[in-house]
């Protein structure tokens, strides 16, 4: 990915609300599985750690890009956002 690339999925991503919480329990395979399946429809997610969770956030990240084979866009603070292109009829076009 490109650095205009990420700055265009950043952009998109400010807009949009996290639909996933990292919590206590950290990464199960429930949510890295609920993760797979919403990424596959989106595209562009947003994922937020809380405070009752204490693994880095950088490190979950790259846990979760590689389990379901998304790229790691920006980790800002407690919040992960994540992006893999749909194989077909893509919502989001890069530059």
């Amino acid at each position: 990915m490109t650095s205009k690339q990420r700055a265009y999925l950043k952009g998109l991503a400010m807009t949009i609300d996290p639909i996933f919480q990292i919590g206590k329990a950290s990464l199960t395979p429930e949510l890295i599985e609920g993760v797979r399946e919403a990424i596959e429809k989106r595209e562009l997610i947003k994922i937020s750690v809380l405070k009752n969770c204490f693994d880095d956030p950088k490190e979950l990240a790259q846990i979760l890009a590689e389990r379901t084979r998304s790229e790691v866009v920006q980790v800002i603070g407690k919040k992960i956002v994540l992006f893999k292109q749909a194989k077909e009829k893509s919502k989001i076009t890069l530059p």
